[in-house]
């Protein structure tokens, strides 16, 4: 069951008031993105490994700080256009969202050292921000499904953990209670009338029609305070200390229908509606270095530890559900049964580490960056994305049920993920005050299975202008991308998924100064 991203674990296993709602989706929107820099960085595709000399470097290679001699600020604002296509058994759908975003901006500060007993040329420190990743999306998709239904996640809940149907009532306020309260699932008669275990009113082999509609927003940020040396112009060595800064929203609509209208199915529809929302903030460490072996070429490797980052998660629910005959329509929400509070949960996760190894030729590269012509550079990432983890807040450590559900999870993890490549190219050309750039990158994907078609495609451009300690550029980012959407999962069943296509579009300003 690996190959369909089965887990044992409902990945909705809400206990009140408490609410235990992390799934494999969050260790991949905290690992797989295709992240801002400036827009000089972002035209040339990302590559960043080994050139240095833009403050986007204390985001990647810190060692590309040491490059600096001069002080320098810089802010980057952007816009992103979202455009995706959806195909959900058969049935095509599209869905757009636009908003705001932030490349790398902030400040450097660097001095050239008069010491003559010390081996080092330059120094360097930079404090910076950078958006990884910016959440601003809307998902919708809808089908016909004859095969499974939202509702069996509910009773894999319940059976699993042999629920009674007081805990059926009481236990799951943010999901099987819900259903059970309004009747779209139901107790099955035993013997001398005891409870033989759950159904669900909902007639899958006759056909329904399911709606996903998701509107997301926010962004994965890092604060990076940088420092990096220069050792005769030809060793340079840096380090930055990243604080992550996560804000995650999702208002998600779903439902299903009866798509026959038999009365004799005694089911119409439900709706479920959730409110979640995601915050956090922790620390981590990005080492580099650059060597020159000649004139015209620099090589380059840095290390992004772990991110260790503390979550807040705070979730409401509702449901109506219209079973006709059999109870007719029934309403219920997370509100009612939690004193109109939302559940909380609170835990750690540990972001993958990762690696990049990077080449690039200067053309004229001379100690005068003014009256050099050019380059071209390329970049190799590895993630290690199976090495996400997540673990139990320690106001819950001595609490089985929360350590169960964490290994759980992270069982789930290594089975479904693995480590994969990213590639970044680009170049630049320059004459005199004008710039002129082009780039492309391959994003892998994350997944094990190999029947989820997931990868991100960029292409980029751009151009720049620099005279007299003032420069701006500009950049255009177009990303393909293609992935997998989930409605819900299942245990014992293979899932079915939306395959998601579609492109976003990436505009980048970056305007500065040095001094």
């Amino acid at each position: 069951m690996k190959k369909y991203f089965s887990l044992f674990i409902s990945g909705l296993a809400f206990f009140a008031p408490t609410a235990k709602s992390q799934t494999i989706d969050e260790a991949i929107r905290l690992s797989w993105f295709t992240p801002n820099g400036t827009a000089r960085n972002m035209a040339v595709g990302g590559v960043m490994g080994s050139l240095g000399g833009d403050i986007t470097a204390n985001h990647v290679n810190p060692a590309g700080i040491g490059l600096y001699k001069t002080r320098e600020l810089v802010l980057s604002p952007g816009f992103i256009s979202n455009n995706n296509k959806f195909n959900y058994r058969g049935n095509d759908t599209s869905s757009k969202r636009s908003g705001f975003g932030l490349g790398t901006s902030g400040l450097v500060l660097a001095g050239s050292n008069k010491n003559g007993y010390s081996k080092w040329t330059s120094s360097a420190f930079a404090i910076s921000v950078n958006q990884l990743a910016n959440y601003n999306n809307q998902v919708s998709f809808r089908g016909l499904n004859n095969f499974s239904s939202f509702t069996e996640k509910y009773l894999e809940e319940l059976t699993r953990d042999r629920a009674d149907t007081n805990a059926a009532l009481s236990n799951y306020i943010f999901g099987s209670s819900l259903a059970f309260r309004t009747f779209l699932i139901d107790t099955l008669s035993g013997p001398g009338g005891s409870v033989a275990g759950y159904q669900s009113l909902v007639p899958i082999s006759s056909g329904i029609n399911q709606m996903y509609n998701a509107r997301t927003s926010g962004g994965y940020s890092e604060v990076a305070l940088g420092l990096a040396g220069n050792m005769a112009d030809k060793l340079y060595v840096g380090g930055s200390l990243v604080i992550p800064i996560i804000k995650y929203s999702r208002e998600l609509f779903y439902s299903e229908r009866d798509a026959t209208n038999d009365p004799g199915n005694q089911f119409s529809f439900f709706e479920f509606r959730e409110t979640y929302t995601s915050q956090g903030a922790g620390i981590g460490l990005k080492l580099g270095t650059m060597y020159k072996p000649s004139d015209y070429v620099r090589v380059g490797f840095a290390f992004h530890s772990p991110q260790f980052i503390s979550m807040t998660n705070r979730i409401r629910a509702s449901l109506i559900a219209d079973t006709e005959g059999y109870a007719g329509r029934r309403s219920e929400s997370s509100d009612n049964l939690n004193n109109g509070q939302a559940g909380r949960s609170k835990y750690t996760i540990t972001t993958p580490w990762r690696a990049i190894g990077s080449f690039s030729i200067v053309l004229r590269e001379v100690s005068d960056t003014r009256l050099q012509k050019g380059f071209i550079s390329a970049d190799l990432e590895y993630v290690h994305y199976k090495g996400a983890r997540f673990a139990v807040a320690s106001e819950n450590a001595f609490d089985a049920g929360f350590r169960n559900y964490y290994a759980a999870l992270n069982e789930a993890i290594v089975d479904n993920l693995k480590g994969n490549i990213n590639a970044r190219i680009g170049g630049e050309l320059k004459f005199h005050t004008i710039m002129f750039r082009l780039g492309a990158a391959y994003y892998g994907s994350p997944y094990q299975d190999e029947a989820i078609q997931a990868s991100r495609v960029i292409v980029s451009g751009g151009i720049g202008y620099r005279n007299k300690g003032i420069f701006i550029d500009l950049s255009y980012s177009h990303i393909m991308n293609k992935d997998a959407v989930f409605a819900y999962r299942l245990n014992d069943k293979p899932n079915t998924f939306a395959n998601q296509t579609g492109n976003r579009g990436n505009m980048m300003l970056t305007f500065g100064f040095k001094f």
